[in-house]
């Protein structure tokens, strides 16, 4: 047990969620020991869903818990969470804690504690395999996964059943429902969302499929290999050119938008997670899930991961903070805590025991689709320093890869130009 810590009350910041911020209480920038410092990436869309009640109900239990430990609380928007968090640490005002979508340049600075500085061994043995390896820096643990997903595909069985297709099992088979959905006017048999949102994780979701992906097994980025410039050579000449991927160029299309159509009942097939399937039940759509299609060039009971994302939180070393965060941080990952913040969103925690407690607990066989799936899943390679950088560029450069007169292999190409000057930058 760690020692408890003596002051006064829990107190945090509020977000306003058109942008502005408004902080309940003084700063703590120098600290003394008893106050933490979060920021943290804004989960909900409205004031309705805000994470800010969350995080007020936990750091309220803290306190009590721990008397004289302090907790603020600062919510950002996910498009300014990573920039908001590195300008505070190139100002010197780094937080004790922090919750956003990438930790490894903190790593390489060697600014974030290792995990078990802060965890004890139940603890930071109790990540799930694929998350912890996502987290691991060498044979570290920086970066501790919070909440994550799995990417499946979902289709409208009320359009697929209209079409007579069938749920697909290869690109093939893919190919066929999209054209069979066509000729039934779905404006969208296949979205595919390319755009500069969520572009990098639509592209690796078919890279896996057909055995390739972001990363070799040393390691390295691939972006450019064979087996990734055949994936999208395929969906260039067999779904965009015949017009299966819907109205709006792949490239323009963004992840918000593809789910809004499937939402409206335009969308056939994508990709997706767990959320928007709660989403799509809520309005009656009938939905089924199953794994990503895989190539026909793999071998028969090949089976490729599935993509996983997850988002992390990372510890900021600081004279006198370490018992606090290791307190802090102990009590967060407690299957409640975690459970309830996934719920909330519609996620999957993070940890063996929590994923436990949530597949014994679920009654849809869909949510335990997706947990299996997490557990073999591959995730972007956010161990990489330069991984931010990357895959800014991937997201703004990979839809051309499918445009009527590019060439894949010279698209990647010079995606795969640009990530070796990001990566010798960053090393």
């Amino acid at each position: 047990m760690r020692p408890r810590l003596s002051g006064a009350s829990a107190c945090v910041a509020a977000l306003g969620l058109l942008g502005s911020l408004v902080t309940a209480c003084g700063s703590s920038e120098d600290g003394d020991g008893t106050t933490l410092r979060l920021v943290a990436a804004e989960y909900g869309t409205s004031p309705a869903t805000s994470s800010r009640a969350y995080w007020d109900k936990l750091t309220a239990a803290f306190a009590a818990a721990h008397p004289g430990a302090k907790v603020e609380v600062t919510l950002y928007p996910w498009d300014d969470v990573d920039r908001e968090v590195t300008r505070m640490v190139e100002e010197g005002h780094a937080p004790d804690v922090a919750l956003m979508g990438a930790y490894s340049d903190f790593a390489a600075q060697g600014r974030l504690y290792a995990a078990r500085e802060l965890l004890s061994v139940r603890a930071e043995a109790n990540f799930l395999p694929p998350l912890a390896e996502a987290g691991t820096v060498g044979t570290t643990l920086y970066g501790l996964p919070f909440v994550a997903s799995s990417r499946l595909l979902f289709y409208n069985e009320t359009l697929f059943d209209k079409a007579g297709a069938k749920p697909p099992r290869t690109w093939s088979g893919l190919k066929s429902a999209a054209g069979k959905l066509k000729e039934e006017g779905v404006p969208y048999p296949y979205a595919l969302p390319l755009g500069p949102e969520e572009a990098h994780a639509e592209a690796l979701i078919w890279e896996l499929s057909n055995g390739g992906g972001y990363a070799d097994s040393y390691g390295d980025y691939s972006i450019a290999s064979e087996k990734n410039a055949q994936t999208f050579r395929w969906i260039k000449d067999n779904l965009v050119a015949p017009g299966l991927t819907g109205p709006v160029t792949p490239g323009e299309l963004n992840r918000r938008d593809a789910f809004a159509a499937f939402l409206r009942g335009e969308v056939g097939m994508l990709n997706g997670y767990p959320s928007l399937l709660h989403e799509a039940r809520a309005k009656g759509i009938k939905v089924g899930t199953i794994a990503m299609p895989v190539s026909d060039t793999l071998e028969e009971g090949e089976a490729p991961p599935a993509a996983g994302v997850a988002d992390w939180m990372m510890a900021f070393k600081r004279d006198g903070n370490r018992e606090l965060v290791g307190s802090f941080l102990e009590f967060v990952y407690e299957d409640k805590n975690l459970n309830e913040f996934a719920g909330r969103y519609h996620l999957l925690p993070s940890t063996v025991s929590a994923n436990l407690e949530t597949e014994n607990a679920a009654a849809d066989p869909s949510a335990t689709q997706f947990l299996d799936a997490l557990r073999g899943a591959e995730l972007y390679p956010v161990n990489e320093p330069s991984w931010l950088q990357v895959s800014n560029t991937i997201k703004r450069n990979i839809g051309k890869a499918v445009a009527p007169s590019a060439d894949p292999q010279v698209v990647l190409e010079d995606i795969a130009r640009d990530v070796r000057e990001m990566t010798k930058q960053a090393g």
